[in-house]
């Protein structure tokens, strides 16, 4: 019987390239028993599948060996998988804790040459090389990298100078200044060549480095490694630049929380909340978790998590998210989610999952890139040997662009040219509540050329809205004032609009006695000692006459998808109140701007004929009504047939079929955990803006992708020519290598600007 596979998540230090991926990735697939790997550069997180026997010691070797440091990631909801347990000593990483919100976002941590040292098992490679990687607690000019580059540089500039000083030993003064540099780089080239890796930026950089002092350009090689260096450290920035741009998320939300119990109010950690607990909010604090309001109303202004530029008015029974900021008035909030679990935990936490996730052009350039280095080495070798060999030209010259080459080839900067874009959109994306679970999802969004929205829940708000009052025998604020007080107590929804109607309009409601409800028929009570009656038009024509006017007035708010209730007060027709599901206030506006993009939009709905059209009409979208789950999944698989590339957008149960079939599924953020599951994407705040904003989020990330592509290898083409030429030489060459890794990420990191309309 085969051994079930588990999975085990870590978290990685010192990897800030797609050059460390590549290593880590291919480390941990040479473990007996790992079955796959997902590793993101940006998240600094490693996902292993793997059998429940496999030996994590020995891959925490293994990746010490290559300077690397791995600490455990506890799944949602609790401790670590017991395969991890035994493994959390791991390389001075006490200080993260299992949400990895801690420290895994320094800028200054280095690539490829700056990781943290690996105790245990790894202690024993702990040498200068691997302190030079240790974890940085502060600015990136205090790190260990720094301190190394700094110290090449110093070693460098003391070669320059005791050279002019002392000519004769100029030469092996900058093979010691070489060294201080090269040591670390070659210790870890060897060590992943052992490791089945021979092909890896470090052995071309020490290949080019001792081949350069083999011809007599030791002062080249020594500024080559000294450039290599500094490349490395401004990788480092700017990878930690992005990486910290989610997980700024987490210092949202506040450490301390006012808990109240048994009538005292006490502080405690926002982390030690539990669910059910009932916390005081002051003005102007950050709301320490998610919750619902259970006394108070005050302005809630959430622009650090839902980006909404204006406070909203929230009071009893509104939804509360951690992080965002109470205004003017203290409220009491009901804990509804732990800290591991809140919405900004959920949202770090999905992020880094869905930055494991290789998008389709991201995969064809790794394996590109497979081919790619050995190539350069080949390529390389050529220049150098066949121009003499077969021309009798000179070796020095002809071995100097050999070697130039090879630091001109590097894939530093192609490798990280998609990963970099995909990882800076999808936390641009979530940070603005764009949630998209893996570079696939973000890349397909731009394909997209039908939308298909479910109607209640997602192009409306799901609850009903008092949209007309008819005054007949009474005024119109009397027959809202009564009707509030027959439905006062009530839970059905038609009710709670109603009342919620009288209280925006500061009417004051009077109370209700004997209230009897009716099943399907409406509601009566005594009310000032008069009987009201509530309800369906058939039932009030029961008990009063009904003029024909008034019934062709009742047919025609029906007509448009309204539901009509009619107020009888001591058998008289009083009035009536109009209510109906009314649509999100964003989405007439994100039809049109859809629309605008040639992208087809279509509603599904259960929902009647009459109500459908109703809201379709408002919104100028296609409507298909009255559908089951079926009917709807059905509708999505004939437009995918006839060639369309179909995003479903839905919020329930009912929902869960057609997202899975749709080529992308697009949940609702206030929707069913069903939806969220099983959808490809969510708008967590509910705006149905949310949907064209993805797809031009995902058109951005292409575009920015394929710049960056083009920065790649045009740079590399550019001094490929010059090299070959004798117009420039090694330094140069390596400035090309790591000015486009560093041009690239920049330019990748532009996406973090992104704004949705």
């Amino acid at each position: 019987m085969n051994a079930p596979i588990v999975q085990s998540r870590f978290r990685v230090t010192g990897m800030d390239c797609a050059s460390c991926a590549a290593k880590i990735d291919g480390a941990a697939r040479r473990i007996t028993g790992v079955t796959d790997v997902s590793v993101s550069v940006t998240a600094g997180t490693m996902t292993l599948h793997h059998e429940p026997e496999t030996d994590i010691a020995k891959l925490e070797q293994r990746l010490g060996t290559l300077g690397y440091a791995i600490a455990p990631i506890a799944p949602q909801g609790g401790a670590a998988h017991p395969a991890q347990k035994a493994h959390a000593h791991c390389a001075g990483l006490d200080h993260h804790d299992d949400h990895g919100d801690s420290h895994d976002a320094h800028p200054g941590d280095a690539c490829c040459g700056s990781h943290a040292p690996a105790h245990g098992p790894a202690t024993s490679t702990a040498t200068e090389d691997n302190h030079s990687r240790a974890p940085m607690d502060g600015p990136w000019w205090r790190s260990a990298k720094a301190r190394l580059t700094l110290l090449s540089g110093l070693a460098l500039g003391a070669a320059f100078g005791a050279g002019l000083l002392l000519p004769r030993l100029d030469t092996p003064l900058f093979i010691l200044a070489m060294l201080v540099g090269l040591a670390p780089i070659a210790r870890r080239a060897f060590a992943a060549a052992v490791d089945g890796m021979p092909f890896t930026i470090e052995m071309l950089m020490t290949i080019a480095a001792v081949g350069a002092v083999a011809i007599g350009a030791a002062e080249e090689a020594a500024a080559v490694v000294f450039l290599f260096l500094v490349g490395e450290l401004l990788e480092g920035v700017a990878a930690g630049r992005a990486r910290a741009s989610i997980s700024a998320l987490s210092d949202l939300v506040p450490k301390t929380a006012w808990v109240e119990h048994d009538g005292a109010v006490r502080a405690v950690s926002a982390d030690s909340l539990a669910v059910g607990a009932t916390i005081l909010v002051r003005p102007g604090d950050r709301i320490p978790a998610d919750g619902i309001i259970i006394a108070g109303d005050s302005a809630i202004d959430e622009a650090p998590v839902t980006g909404e530029s204006t406070p909203v008015r929230k009071g009893v029974d509104a939804v509360v998210f951690a992080g965002t900021v109470n205004g003017e008035a203290a409220l009491r909030v009901q804990v509804t989610a732990t800290a591991s679990d809140n919405t900004i935990a959920r949202v770090v936490r999905l992020v880094e999952e869905a930055q494991e996730k290789k998008a389709p052009t991201e995969r064809f350039i790794d394996q590109f890139a497979r081919y790619y280095t050995p190539a350069v080495l080949a390529v390389g070798a050529l220049v150098a040997v066949v121009p003499p060999l077969a021309f009798g030209a000179p070796w020095a010259e002809w071995v100097y662009k050999g070697l130039a080459i090879l630091l001109i080839g590097c894939p530093c900067a192609l490798v990280i040219s998609t990963p970099a874009a995909i990882a800076a959109g999808l936390s641009a994306g979530a940070r603005r509540g764009l949630l998209m679970k893996g570079g696939a999802v973000l890349e397909t969004f731009r394909k997209v050329t039908t939308v298909c929205f479910d109607k209640t829940g997602t192009l409306t708000a799901g609850k009903p809205e008092v949209t007309d009052i008819m005054a007949l025998a009474l005024p119109a604020g009397e027959v809202l004032r009564l009707a509030a007080a027959v439905e006062t107590g009530s839970s059905h929804p038609l009710a709670r609009a109603i009342v919620a109607h009288a209280a925006a309009q500061a009417i004051a409601v009077p109370p209700a006695e004997d209230a009897r409800a009716h099943g399907g028929k409406g509601v009566t009570a005594r009310v000032e000692g008069r009987v009201v009656f509530l309800g369906a038009p058939a039932a009030a024509a029961e008990l009063v006459p009904v003029s024909e006017a008034d019934m062709q007035h009742v047919a025609a708010l029906n007509a448009d998808g309204k539901t009509v209730s009619l107020l009888v007060v001591e058998r008289t027709l009083a009035g009536a109140i109009a209510l109906r599901d009314e649509p999100r206030p964003d989405a007439a506006a994100a039809i049109k701007a859809l629309t605008a993009a040639h992208i087809t939009t279509l509603m599904l709905t259960g929902d009647n004929r009459r109500t459908a059209d109703a809201i379709g009409a408002r919104l100028g979208i296609a409507v298909a009504a009255e559908l089951l789950p079926a009917d709807k999944q059905r509708v999505v698989s004939d437009l995918k047939a006839r060639g369309a590339m179909v995003a479903k957008v839905g919020d329930g149960i009912n929902d869960a079929p057609a997202l899975a079939s749709a080529d992308i599924g697009i949940a609702m953020g206030d929707g069913t955990d069903v939806a969220l599951e099983t959808a490809d994407a969510a708008a967590l705040h509910a705006r149905v803006q949310d949907i064209p904003d993805m797809i031009a989020l995902s058109r951005r990330t292409m575009g920015n992708i394929h710049q960056n592509i083009t920065i790649a290898l045009g740079l590399k083409a550019v001094f490929l020519v010059t090299t070959v030429a004798g117009i420039t030489g090694l330094w140069p060459a390596i400035l090309a290598d790591t000015g486009a890794t560093v041009l690239v990420t920049l330019n990748a990191l532009r996406l973090l600007r992104f704004r949705p309309q």
